[in-house]
């Protein structure tokens, strides 16, 4: 068989039965973008002034696509990772374990509505990559007054959003929402936080462009 017949029977099998991995990276969006977006996180927190000596609250941390170079990168016992889905924590763990993470001592909770979740310290950051746009105007201002209740004084909550306004579409079992940029400085008030448009993904490093995702910067009000 030929190299190249060879390259299109391999690929053809690895669609119709996706490895193990491939089937965790499903679980939190198409698998040809898991590399690209994973990177792409720990690249642009980096680029904003994480350090490994900051404090991050991963919101909706998912399988840990984003939260394993985070967890890697910061000191010990500085990642906490939250997400209201039980079905993703035991993945979670095993990408954890696999990465010989473990000794980091991130927290992490799953299944547990936000409202529900008090942390009882405050983080230099609080990130959602993928969340805001899967969430109800409901599930939004608890996410806003989650992030305003555990924000450091001079914290910053960094979350890309689907800016625009599009008929509402569902991606699994959540809806995907877009939203103008005041509709968003209009929930960020009500907890005592403003809100800043910080440009597209594409124009900040993300080569997965074309689907209006801008990346907004939320702050306490002094």
């Amino acid at each position: 068989m030929n190299q190249s017949l060879l390259t299109r029977v391999r690929t053809k099998f690895r669609r119709r039965f996706p490895t193990r991995k491939a089937r965790r990276h499903e679980l939190v969006g198409p698998p040809e973008f898991w590399k690209q977006k994973r990177a792409f996180q720990i690249d642009f927190l980096k680029r904003n002034g994480l350090s490994p000596a900051s404090t991050l609250v991963d919101i909706g941390c998912g399988t840990l696509r984003g939260g394993i170079p985070i967890i890697e990168y910061l000191d010990t016992g500085h990642y906490a990772g939250i997400d209201i889905r039980t079905e993703v924590e035991q993945v979670a763990r095993a990408e954890l374990t696999e990465a010989r993470l473990t000794g980091k001592v991130p927290t992490l909770l799953f299944g547990h509505p936000l409202p529900e979740v008090h942390l009882d310290r405050t983080f230099d950051y609080a990130w959602a990559f993928a969340v805001l746009f899967h969430l109800t105007d409901e599930h939004l201002a608890e996410c806003l007054a989650f992030a305003s209740e555990h924000l450091s004084p001079d914290g910053v909550f960094l979350a890309n959003a689907n800016l625009g306004q599009h008929e509402p579409d569902r991606w699994r079992e959540f809806p995907v929402v877009w939203r103008r940029l005041s509709d968003y400085a209009d929930a960020a008030a009500i907890v005592g936080m403003q809100v800043e448009d910080l440009g597209t993904l594409g124009s900040l490093g993300h080569d997965f462009t074309g689907t209006g995702q801008h990346m907004l910067k939320f702050t306490v009000r002094r």
